[in-house]
This record gives C-alpha cells, structure tokens and sequence, in this order.
C-alpha cells in the first residue's frame, strides 16, 4: 500500500524530472563547446530514463522499466561514446559555429516553450495535469531540438539536436499512461538506424569535403578535381 501523500510526491517527482529534461535541452542550445554538449546530452538522456523509470514505478507498468534501460544504455552511453569517437577519430573543430547568437537562439528557446504551453493546454483540458503539463514539457524539448539543428552548422550537433528532439518524443510517450511499449520501441529502432546512417553520412562529408561544416556544402558547386 502506497503511503499517504504518494500522489503529490509522485506528480512533484516526474513534474521535476521533465523539467529538468527541458533545461538540459536550453543548456544545449547555449553551449559553444562540442564534447560538452555530447556530454549535456548523455545527462539529459540519464534523466530521461530516471524519468521513464519512476512513470514505471508510478503506474505499475513493467514496460516502462524497458524503456528506460533503452534510454540508459542506448542513448546515455552508446551514442555519447560512438560521438565521441567520431570527433575524435575525424580530428572535428571542437567549437561549435552558430547561425544565430547565444542570446537570440535562447531568446527563441523560451518563445518555444510559450507556444508549446499554448497549444498543449488548451487541447488537452480533459486530460490529467501531469499529463497535460507533461505534454507541454516534450513538446518544448521537441522544439527546442528542432531549434539546436536548425541554428547549428555543424553535422554533428544537428544529429544531438535529432537525438534531443527524440528524447522529447520518449518524453511525451512514458508520460501518457497506458502508452504500449512498441511505441517506445519503434522510435529506439527508428533513431538507432538514423544514427547509422548518420554515422555513414560524416564518413563521406569528411572523405569528399575534409570538413563537417554544412556551410562549405552550400557552397560546393560540382565535382572536385
């Protein structure tokens, strides 16, 4: 039997953990350094199975407990590693060249989140309010993603932006109670075979182009000689 209260410490508990989620998501988007935002995205993705696993504690849903060893072990550790290794073994400028300033792109991250509470919240009035306020969190972390892949030029931070907005994606699923596993399974197959084909596309870049800056590709016109 679950002790008095047990209701409130599980919404504060789950309602902390996606916003934590979201912040790690802003601290993407600010920072300039590109092993440090692999590293904001393996901690993101930490807090992501953490919050998987306490929705699984919660609801009494075993599924969720897989979700969240997928995310554990897939996304926080086999991804960080295998990006790791790619810069290293690829020689990646370390900084991170930026369409829009630091000031501006934070500036758009907040307008995200406003416009994801306006449209979540209002669609949703039936819904539970953790489900509700959960929603609007992996929206914000969705778009937020799609912003670090727009207004980076670097191919490798547009993949951690993929990878981020997939993490508001999984978000989104473990917070909906009664949400299937093959849900969270198809989206960890989907990202894992992106991943490869990502893995393969800066192999070539880097063979054709010696570098993984998109911007030189907007400017290639024709073949090498």
């Amino acid at each position: 039997m679950r002790p008095l209260g047990f209701g409130e410490l599980s919404y504060d508990v789950a309602h902390l953990l996606g916003a934590i989620v979201l912040v790690l998501s802003f601290a993407m988007l600010y920072q300039r350094r590109l092993m440090a935002l692999i590293n904001i995205y393996a901690l993101q993705a930490v807090v992501l199975a953490l919050a998987a696993a306490w929705q699984g504690w919660v609801q009494g849903a075993a599924h969720l407990f897989v979700t969240a060893a997928i995310a554990l072990l897939f996304k926080a550790i086999f991804v960080p590693v295998a990006l790791r290794r790619i810069v290293v073994k690829l020689m990646i400028h370390r900084t991170i060249e930026t369409v829009l300033g630091i000031g501006l792109s934070m500036v758009a991250g907040v307008a995200l989140v406003a416009l994801s509470i306006m449209v979540v919240l209002p669609i949703t009035g039936e819904a539970a309010v953790l489900t509700r306020e959960d929603l609007a969190l992996a929206l914000s972390v969705v778009l937020i993603g799609m912003l670090v892949m727009i207004t980076r030029r670097n191919a490798i931070t547009q993949v951690v932006g993929f990878m981020s907005l997939e993490n508001g994606l999984i978000l989104a699923a473990v917070g909906v109670e009664g949400m299937p596993l093959v849900v969270e399974l198809i989206i960890a197959f989907s990202v894992m075979v992106a991943f490869i084909i990502f893995g393969i596309f800066f192999f070539q870049i880097r063979e054709r182009f010696d570098t993984l800056d998109l911007h030189y590709l907007e400017s290639f016109r024709g073949e090498r000689r």
